[in-house]
């Protein structure tokens, strides 16, 4: 198969932060609405949410068939397209039905397509970006990624029940790897065999990483590290139009905040949860990338600071 960059005539850029993950097209149905074809995947909402705050780089993966348009969108986020390789064939392309509570979902197809042979080559401009986020791909392509990075400051790893099942062994020696570690609870329970969450994420850190964050979904995030916990409930949002994306609008978030910051002590990390938990807020409330399509840093600051309120203690 032929590969190539969808930014093969441009200049190198080394971005801040490097997202690597999955491009979809996807046909979802929810309460509110039905939508056919529509841009999907981890990567696409983790770089727009991320592009807010820092100049991120897309490493993906699309075929022949991908819309000229969906790449005209990713570069008014300014996200950066070197990574994301073309290859003749089919883009990735996922179905799914929400169920009334928006909570649960029923996938009706799953069609990797050109995805079931992605092998992730950075361009060398990527390999010194200081920020890495890796998504819920495969952890033995998670690791070859980190094999191509010569001097990350930090790196966020995603994974997901599938890698926990059928990797478990290369998923724990991949951890061992990263600085942040991020999953939802039932998949923190799933790896680590404690229904307990303080017990699982104290098993998570005993991996390797330094943080360990559990995603509650509506009820927020936790953040475990040795120096102990920090919980922050979701932003309240009257309607959910869209959930798609919402944990990868969030770690995008995080992530660009955190480089936008460049450090990574608790403080900068509270900082950045906020951010994600607010960018991830906003995802939810349209279909794809139509809502963070619309919104601008001043509307996500602006929500920052009546969550600041929200949760503040006198």
């Amino acid at each position: 198969m032929a590969v190539e960059s969808s930014e093969s005539n441009k200049n190198s850029i080394k971005p801040d932060l490097v997202v690597v993950g999955s491009v979809a097209i996807d046909t979802i149905e929810t309460p509110y609405d039905k939508r056919e074809s529509i841009l999907g995947g981890s990567a696409s909402f983790s770089c727009a949410g991320a592009s807010f705050f820092t100049q991120v780089g897309m490493v993906g993966v699309v075929g022949s068939d991908f819309p000229e348009s969906y790449t005209d969108l990713y570069r008014r986020f300014n996200i950066d397209l070197e990574g994301l390789q073309t290859v003749e064939g089919e883009t990735f392309r996922w179905s799914g039905v929400y169920r009334k509570n928006m909570d649960e979902r029923d996938t009706l197809s799953t069609d990797l397509n050109v995805f079931a042979d992605f092998s992730p080559e950075l361009p060398t401009a990527y390999r010194s970006s200081p920020y890495l986020f890796l998504g819920n791909i495969g952890p033995d392509l998670q690791m070859h990624v980190l094999d191509q990075m010569d001097d990350t400051r930090f790196v966020v790893l995603d994974t997901m029940d599938l890698w926990i099942e059928n990797a478990r062994e290369d998923l724990r020696k991949v951890i061992g790897r990263v600085d942040l570690l991020t999953l939802n609870e039932s998949e923190a329970r799933n790896l680590t065999g404690e229904h307990s969450l303080p017990a699982a994420a104290a098993k998570l850190l005993e991996l390797g990483p330094r943080y360990v964050l559990i995603k509650k979904g509506e009820h927020g995030s936790m953040l475990y590290s040795e120096n102990g916990v920090f919980i922050l409930p979701a932003y309240p949002l009257e309607v959910v139009n869209d959930p798609t994306g919402a944990g990868d609008a969030f770690a995008g978030g995080f992530m660009g905040s955190l480089t936008e910051m460049g450090r990574t002590d608790d403080e900068a990390m509270r900082i950045a949860i906020m951010h994600g938990s607010v960018v991830a807020s906003f995802a939810v409330e349209a279909f794809s990338l139509e809502r963070l399509e619309n919104i601008s840093r001043d509307d996500i600051e602006n929500r920052v600071n009546r969550f600041r309120e929200m949760v503040r203690i006198p």
